[in-house]
């Protein structure tokens, strides 16, 4: 790893970097041994990364795939619906990317984009979210009863660490382009995106596939307890015993735990 030329500052962040990374490579082998025991069994996963803009979901992303086996897994990340597809079952669009057996798929955002993104900015009629809300639970049951294994995580990061991810954005050439104008509406629209947060818990959390809430103010220990979590959903061949797979409960929490907390702060800051 080449440090010169760098500030002090700068080497100390590329250091503590670099030990983050080794720290994260055993858990990233056991990822690997995963993927094959779901292509050796055709299983069938989905994971779904949700959480406010700059709430990390991408960095997360990037380290749990990072050595899997791309003809094996796909990240899906959909923009705008087209004009056709506004006019399909909301749903259509998202299945058209599950997993045959043996893949994994990755969500970059999922169906749950109409559970917060698209109410909090009128992107959706009332009926529409109401709709979703009512049929979310039947959908996902509906798939995972047949075989498929669903995860879905919400990624937790404060507002003061929201605006300082938004401010490196903005300032770095190399991040810029993550920053778009939805993005510079998110603080000021801090008390929506909860009330949102806190109905799509309260309401689509189910024994099927329940919610699981990391707190990603801390990049590392959301890498870290992302994986731990994945790796503990499936039992696979050639599980390392030596490895620590157990949650670090202050950055992992249940829906009803993350609605509790919420609760008592008021909806504030979460």
């Amino acid at each position: 790893m080449k440090i010169y030329n760098l500030t002090d500052t700068q080497q100390k962040e590329a250091l503590i970097s670099y030990s983050e990374n080794i720290a994260l490579e055993p858990y990233q082998a056991e990822l690997v041994k995963l993927q094959q025991h779901i292509e050796r069994h055709k299983l069938k996963l989905i994971i779904l990364f949700e959480g406010r803009d700059a709430a990390g979901k991408g960095s997360v992303i990037g380290s749990v795939s990072r050595y899997l086996n791309p003809k094996h897994y796909r990240i899906v990340a959909l923009g705008r619906p087209t004009e056709e597809e506004r006019t399909q079952w909301y749903f259509q669009r998202y299945i058209k990317h599950f997993p045959h057996g043996g893949e994994v798929v990755l969500f970059d955002r999922s169906w749950y984009n109409r559970a917060m993104v698209e109410p909090v900015f009128g992107f959706c009629l009332s009926e529409e979210h109401k709709l979703f809300m009512k049929h979310v639970i039947p959908f996902e049951e509906s798939f995972v009863e047949q075989g498929t294994v669903l995860v879905k995580l919400y990624f937790s990061v404060s507002k003061e660490k929201q605006a300082i991810r938004f401010e490196q954005r903005r300032t770095d050439p190399l991040r810029q382009w993550k920053l778009s104008e939805i993005d510079l509406q998110a603080q000021s629209m801090w008390e929506q995106f909860s009330t949102t947060k806190y109905r799509m818990l309260e309401k689509t959390n189910h024994e099927k596939a329940p919610w699981h809430v990391i707190r990603s103010s801390d990049k590392h220990k959301a890498r870290l307890e992302t994986m731990k979590l994945i790796l503990n959903k499936i039992e696979y061949e050639g599980k390392s015993r030596a490895i620590d797979l157990s949650p670090d409960y202050k950055t992992v929490f249940t829906a009803s735990q993350e609605l509790e907390i919420m609760d008592m702060h008021k909806l504030h800051n979460m």
